[in-house]
């Protein structure tokens, strides 16, 4: 079966950080600390196949494991013990990602792969292992489904199902593979409506 990949990554923060486009004095640099995805058939039923979560060890330029602020606790559910107990070298989290991928299109709702591959690798010192051309934007996708741009600019990741009043299991916000599924959820709800062609979704935009 033909199959789609929905990422999503939750990356340090601060309280005030992404306000500040994490260039404050004591922010933090916003590397990954949670990967999350989910495979999306694109035949048939259009069926929500498997899903992958992993921890990752978030770096500083000096090869140390940062500190797990309160806020970012506090907003995604993961604590620093999580973290040194089960998180992984960035180097492994993304290999685990690629064979979890099998070579098909990876999309989120923005560009986390900027997070994920660009500013995560460039800080820890490791050479990207996914191009670029392998990543796409959902938000391209919805567009091209008929969800007005301004809908696009304002709806998080999270509220895609509540918007297209999609009914689906309870999902927590800022968990990367929860966040991964609403999204999932969303183009499932399209393509079947035959409002999005599969198409779309073997070509990263």
């Amino acid at each position: 079966m033909k199959t789609a990949i929905v990422l999503d990554c939750e990356f340090l923060a601060i309280e005030g950080s992404p306000q500040r486009f994490w260039c404050g004095p004591f922010d933090p640099d916003p590397v990954v600390a949670q990967i999350g995805a989910v495979r999306l058939g694109l035949e048939d039923d259009f069926p929500l196949i498997d899903s992958l979560s992993l921890l990752v060890k978030p770096l500083d330029r000096h090869g140390q494991v940062y500190e797990i602020d309160p806020f970012f606790t506090e907003l995604t559910g993961i604590t620093g013990q999580q973290i040194k107990q089960g998180g992984l070298d960035l180097a492994d989290a993304l290999g685990r990602l690629d064979r979890f991928s099998q070579g098909s299109k990876i999309f989120s709702w923005g560009k986390d792969e900027f997070h994920l591959i660009a500013i995560s690798s460039y800080v820890t010192g490791i050479a990207p292992p996914i191009p670029a051309t392998r990543f796409g934007n959902a938000c391209n996708l919805l567009l091209s489904a008929g969800m007005p741009y301004e809908a696009i600019r304002t709806t998080r990741s999270n509220s895609l199902p509540a918007y297209f009043d999609i009914t689906h299991p309870p999902l927590k916000p800022h968990d990367a593979t929860d966040d991964a599924r609403a999204v999932a959820y969303t183009l499932q709800h399209l393509l079947r409506l035959g409002r999005l062609a599969p198409c779309l979704l073997t070509d990263a935009e």
